[in-house]
C-alpha cells in the first residue's frame, strides 16, 4: 500500500470518517469513522487537525492518490455540510467521496464496503446524501453490533463506549477498515469488496 506525506494542495479523493467531536464521544460506537481516520493519520504520520470546511482535515497520499482526510466537527446529523463544502471546493465527484461509518445492523467488527446505497437509518449518511444530491458514493461500514434488547434506546446504544473484549474487536476492525480504504483507492471497489466484505 502506498502511504506518504503529500506536498500537493489538491485532492482527488475525500476520505470522511463520521463521528461526533469532543471527549464525551471518544471511543463510542458512533465514532468508529473518526477512529479509522485517526488510524490512517497515524500510519501516515500526519495530524488531522486543520480546521477547514467545518471539519478537521489534512492532505496525504493514500493508495497512490492525493486524499483529503476529514473528520466533520458539525456533529453527526450535519456531516453533509462539511462533506458538501469540501467536495465542491476540490471538485471531487461523489464516487470519490469515501465515507467511513458505524453500522448497527452488522455484527461487531464486521466490515461492509458498498459503492452506493441508502442511508439505512444512519443520520450522518442521510445528511451526506442530501448535500451531495445522490447516494452514489462509496462507504466502508463498520459493524458495532445490534442494541442488546428491543427496548434499548438506539441513541443510547450508538453513543455507548466500547469496553472489554468489544474494545479489542473494534481496534482490529478499525485497522482492517484503514486497509480497506487504501485498497479501495488503489485497487478499486471490486477488489476491496472481494477482500474485505
Amino acid at each position: 500500500m502506498f502511504f506518504g506525506r503529500n506536498r500537493e494542495t489538491g485532492a482527488e479523493w475525500l476520505v470522511v470518517g463520521l463521528g461526533n467531536p469532543g471527549e464525551k464521544y471518544e471511543n463510542t460506537r458512533h465514532n468508529v469513522g473518526f477512529l479509522t481516520v485517526d488510524e490512517l493519520a497515524g500510519r501516515l504520520d500526519i495530524p488531522v487537525q486543520k480546521l477547514k470546511y467545518r471539519a478537521l482535515t489534512n492532505t496525504a497520499r493514500l493508495g497512490g492518490a492525493p486524499v483529503l482526510l476529514m473528520k466533520p466537527v458539525t456533529f453527526m446529523n450535519l456531516s453533509g455540510e462539511a462533506v458538501g463544502q469540501a467536495a465542491a471546493f476540490y471538485k471531487i465527484p461523489p464516487e470519490r467521496v469515501l465515507v467511513i461509518s458505524d453500522d448497527v445492523s452488522l455484527p461487531l467488527g464486521k466490515l461492509r464496503i458498498r459503492k452506493s446505497g441508502s442511508a439505512g437509518g444512519h443520520n450522518g449518511l442521510k445528511n451526506i446524501i442530501q448535500h451531495l444530491g445522490t447516494d452514489a458514493f462509496p462507504r466502508v461500514k463498520i459493524g458495532v453490533g445490534q442494541k442488546p434488547h428491543p427496548d434499548y434506546d438506539m441513541a443510547d446504544w450508538v453513543l455507548s463506549k466500547f469496553t472489554g473484549e468489544d474494545k479489542k474487536v473494534i481496534a482490529q476492525a478499525v485497522e482492517r477498515a484503514a486497509d480497506a480504504v487504501a485498497c479501495y483507492i488503489q485497487e478499486g471497489p471490486d477488489r476491496a469488496m472481494g477482500k474485505f466484505n
